[in-house]
């Protein structure tokens, strides 16, 4: 683990990963972070300062509060977990816990979308596909807000979408 990417390392734990989403919107403190996260303030400093660490996230504002300093931290805008192929399974395990735990919190009487597939598509139609993931993941992070800001609803989004590596037989056509 210690040839690892830092920026993959930090994005590669579920609270860090929900960290990076809840200061999406605005900056927030590690107290109210934990308060978010249900963890203790302690272990949410210590995400925040790994986050820091890796550059995923930046001191937004510092101010004095209740006779001491507090730090609010923002997520550093731009989408790092495209662009770490190597660490395609590690992040994948962790989009995996994430996506489990917001399972369980799931509104049952809200709608949504829930899709799994490995296609064969023309490379024309997969490139629009994934421009359209990627323009979709791109508005509803523009329409984020702080949360439980008045007149919002929590949603969950984990994507993961990538072409495969083909097979020794792929090239093979083979009739039914």
């Amino acid at each position: 683990m210690t040839d690892v990417d830092p920026v993959l390392r930090a994005l590669a734990h579920p609270v860090r990963l929900r960290m990076l989403t809840l200061m999406w919107p605005g900056p927030m403190s590690a107290a109210e972070l934990a308060r978010e996260l249900d963890i203790s303030h302690a272990l949410a400093s210590r995400h925040l300062r790994n986050l820091d660490a890796a550059g995923l996230v930046e001191l937004a504002e510092e101010r004095t509060r209740r006779g001491g300093r507090e730090r609010r931290y923002r997520t550093v805008h731009g989408s790092p977990l495209s662009d770490h192929r190597d660490g395609t399974r590690m992040l994948a395990a962790t989009l995996a816990h994430t996506l489990q735990e917001r399972a369980t919190h799931r509104d049952p009487d809200g709608r949504g979308v829930t899709v799994d597939a490995e296609l064969w598509v023309t490379p024309e139609a997969w490139e629009a596909a994934r421009r359209r993931l990627a323009d979709t993941a791109a508005e509803l992070h523009d329409a984020a807000r702080p949360p439980r800001a008045p007149g919002t609803i929590p949603v969950s989004m984990s994507l993961m979408a990538f072409p495969l590596r083909k097979t020794p037989h792929a090239d093979t056509n083979v009739e039914p």
